[in-house]
C-alpha cells in the first residue's frame, strides 16, 4: 500500500475499499464518506501513515471503507485506542470517527479527557440525534419530549451541546458542518487536519430511518440561509436569502437585526476564532430560543488556540529525565520510596 515508494498522485478512488458500504440508502454517512475520501488526497499524507479509529455504531465501519489502517474499537473507546496510538507513534495522522451515543454517552469520559489533554487527533462526531444501529432509541443529544423506542412518553433528559461540552473541556479546535453541505464538509475537514492539537467537528448527520428531517431546515435549499449562519474569520456574522440580516451583542446577548432597516454591518459581531469568550456564546446560541428570540444556527469554526500537544510534552519529558538520570529502573520505581521491615 506504500505511496511514498511509488510516488504517484493519490485520488478518492484510492482511499475507497473492495467493501460493500453497508450503510441504509439514503444515509448522511455516505456523503461524509465520499467527502473524506475526496480531502484525503489533498493532505500529502501516505496512505500507510494515515489511521481511522472507530468505536461501535452506524458510523463507526467507517475504517472497512477507507484505504487506510483502521482500528474497530469497542463502544466509547476510540477516543482511548486513539490517544494510546498517538502517543506510541506520533507521527501518524489520525482520525476518529463516532457517534453522538458512541462519544458522548458510554464513551463520554473519555471524550472530554481527550480533549482536555490534546492529543494531535482529528474528531468527527457524526450526530443524528438518535441510535441508529440499535434500532431507533434516544441518545445523548436528542431533544427534550423526543418519542422514540425507548421514550414512547417523551425523553426527560435534558440533551448535551457536543460543542458546548468541548469548550468546557478545553477543546483547542471547535467546528460544525453538515453532511448535506459538500463544499463546507470538505473546508472543514481541510481546516480540522491543518490544527495543530484535538480537532473537534461535530458533523450533523440525517439518519433517514430513524431521525429522518432533524436538520432539514438547515440543508434544505428554501430554509438554509434563514436558519443557519456561515462563520467566516474576520467577517460580521450576515445570514439570510439576501445575506440582509445579521447578529450583534447587546451586552452579552446575541440578538437579530435586519440590514434593510437602518442597521449596518459596521453595528454586527465580527467574528474571531480566537476569541474565547465570543465562542462560548456561540456555541450556546440555539440552546434556549424562548430567552434569545429565534436565532440561526452557526456553522463553521467556532474556536481555535494553540497549546502543546500530550504526546510532544511526553516526549520531552521523557528525553529529559534520560539526559538527567540515565535510564529508569522499573523494579525500583515499582517499589517505591515508602518500606518498611516487619519483624
Amino acid at each position: 500500500m506504500s505511496d511514498t515508494i511509488t510516488n504517484i498522485p493519490l485520488t478518492a478512488k484510492d482511499f475507497t475499499t473492495d467493501q460493500e458500504v453497508r450503510w441504509c440508502p439514503g444515509c448522511g454517512d455516505y456523503s461524509i464518506l465520499a467527502q473524506v475520501q475526496k480531502v484525503m488526497p489533498t493532505l500529502g499524507i501516505p496512505r500507510e501513515n494515515i489511521v481511522i479509529v472507530s468505536g461501535i455504531g452506524c458510523s463507526s465501519r467507517f475504517p472497512y471503507y477507507m484505504n487506510t489502517y483502521g482500528m474497530h474499537s469497542i463502544h466509547g473507546r476510540a477516543t482511548a485506542v486513539a490517544s494510546g496510538l498517538k502517543a506510541a507513534r506520533p507521527e501518524l495522522s489520525v482520525w476518529i470517527v463516532t457517534g453522538d451515543g458512541d462519544s458522548l454517552s458510554i464513551g463520554g469520559n473519555h471524550t472530554i479527557h481527550l480533549l482536555r489533554r490534546n492529543f494531535d487527533v482529528n474528531v468527527l462526531l457524526f450526530n443524528n440525534q438518535i441510535y441508529g444501529l440499535t434500532k431507533g432509541q434516544y441518545s445523548p443529544t436528542s431533544e427534550e419530549h423526543k418519542v422514540t423506542k425507548s421514550t414512547p412518553f417523551g425523553s426527560i433528559d435534558h440533551p448535551f451541546n457536543p460543542l458546548a461540552l468541548a469548550m468546557g473541556a478545553d477543546g483547542s479546535f471547535i467546528a460544525r458542518s453538515m453532511d448535506r453541505d459538500p463544499k463546507h464538509l470538505q473546508a472543514m475537514l481541510l481546516r480540522a487536519n491543518a490544527h495543530k492539537g484535538t480537532s473537534f467537528l461535530e458533523i450533523y448527520q440525517n439518519c433517514n430511518i430513524f431521525n429522518d428531517g432533524a436538520f432539514e431546515v438547515f440543508t434544505e435549499k428554501g430554509t438554509k440561509m434563514e436558519e443557519g449562519i456561515f462563520l467566516e474569520q474576520g467577517k460580521p456574522l450576515t445570514f439570510g436569502a439576501n445575506q440582509n440580516k445579521g447578529i450583534k451583542l447587546d451586552g452579552f446577548k446575541p440578538v437579530v437585526v435586519d440590514l434593510s432597516e437602518g442597521a449596518t454591518t459596521d453595528d454586527l459581531w465580527i467574528h474571531d476564532e480566537r476569541d474565547f469568550y465570543k465562542a462560548q456564546i456561540l456555541v450556546r446560541m440555539f440552546d434556549d430560543p424562548t430567552l434569545q428570540g429565534h436565532l440561526p444556527r452557526p456553522f463553521g469554526v467556532f474556536y481555535e488556540t494553540d497549546r502543546a500537544c500530550y504526546e510532544d510534552v511526553m516526549t520531552m519529558q521523557i528525553e529529559e529525565i534520560i539526559v538527567q538520570k540515565g535510564k529508569g529502573d522499573l523494579d525500583k520505581l515499582l517499589r517505591g520510596n515508602e518500606t518498611w521491615t516487619i519483624a
